[in-house]
């Protein structure tokens, strides 16, 4: 046998056992992935069709609300990042998001309702509002829908209005391709592994801030990512994300104390949005960071840790007087 031919054989066999051991590595992690969602969480019955959530930690009560590609899972991320345990926290997963249902035609009005019924349901009377990124819309809508039943509202990287810019053209194609991507278990997974970088960059953060990042940062946001699987359990959530319309004016009836984080170089939800929520929200502050990206909640942790927790706590001082 001559050398070309044993060359091309050993290549053969080599890509077979590569293949074979990805494959042996996506199964267990899928599997993994699909009993840490499934087997835990809460589902309730509603007129908005199944909600499911969990709940932990003790203290004021707090609604935590996820971005896209995520769930109640996520939203204990954002809870540990940004609460600790010294809050009731409360982590819904969204419309079409895990065992969330979405039916035709759903609303962020809907989502908005859908939290009250989930609060009367657990009869918890009122509480502050955290929400990260594409979270925003429905967090904004149950604060003016729903005045009563909320103490504060905190923004992180939120999406609120609508832009024709160049800029937000590009955001609207990323999320357009992490749409596409969500649909489909094996592409997420294996783009997750293969190249978390770009997948760091599609997700808003640019290269000076993923290359800043520190271990604990880059560790924080990686549980970002691999909690995002599976993803075939989040696509029509993400889908939903991606359609409905942003609640733009509208948030002018928010009546609770608003506390609004956002960093100048994110590119997935622009810094528009920000602004546009501190000029239309009555009272609302704003607290900018010139870098940061999208992934600000893990870049700047301790600082909006502090301010999360000083704001919710000023804000139901001043409903008790």
């Amino acid at each position: 046998m001559d050398r070309p031919v044993r060359i091309r054989r050993w290549v053969v066999a080599g890509l077979l056992i590569a293949v074979v051991f990805a494959s042996a590595a996506y199964f267990l992690d899928m599997h993994r992935s699909y009993e840490r969602v499934t087997n835990k969480g809460n589902v309730i019955p509603s007129l908005f069709g199944d909600i499911e959530f969990t709940e932990g930690g003790s203290g004021p009560a707090v609604l935590v609300i996820h971005g896209s590609g995520g769930g109640y899972d996520q939203g204990e991320l954002i809870a540990q990042a940004v609460l600790g345990d010294k809050f009731h926290w409360i982590t819904p997963s969204r419309f079409g998001y895990l065992r969330s249902d979405v039916r035709e035609g759903a609303t962020w009005d809907d989502q908005a309702h859908a939290y009250a019924y989930l609060l009367d349901h657990m009869g918890i009377e009122k509480v502050a509002v955290v929400a990260m990124s594409h979270g925003g819309p429905s967090a904004l809508l149950f604060s003016a829908l729903h005045p009563e039943k909320v103490s504060s509202l905190t923004l992180v990287s939120c999406g609120v209005a609508s832009s024709a810019t160049q800029n937000q053209a590009q955001a609207n194609e990323k999320g357009d391709m992490l749409t596409t991507i969500f649909r489909h278990d094996p592409l997420y997974w294996s783009i997750s592994k293969l190249f978390k970088t770009q997948l760091m960059s599609l997700m808003g953060a640019d290269d000076a801030v993923i290359a800043s990042l520190t271990p604990d940062q880059r560790e924080l946001f990686e549980h970002f990512i691999d909690y995002m699987n599976p993803v075939s359990l989040r696509a029509a959530g993400a889908a939903f994300d991606n359609q409905a319309m942003l609640p733009g004016e509208r948030i002018a009836a928010i009546v609770a104390p608003t506390l609004i984080f956002h960093a100048a170089d994110d590119l997935l939800q622009l810094y528009h949005n920000a602004e546009f929520a501190a000029a239309t929200i009555p009272n609302a502050k704003l607290v900018r960071f010139e870098s940061g990206g999208h992934f600000l909640i893990g870049v700047e942790q301790p600082s909006i840790r502090t301010a999360v927790r000083n704001h919710i706590l000023d804000s139901m001082a001043g409903d008790s007087r």
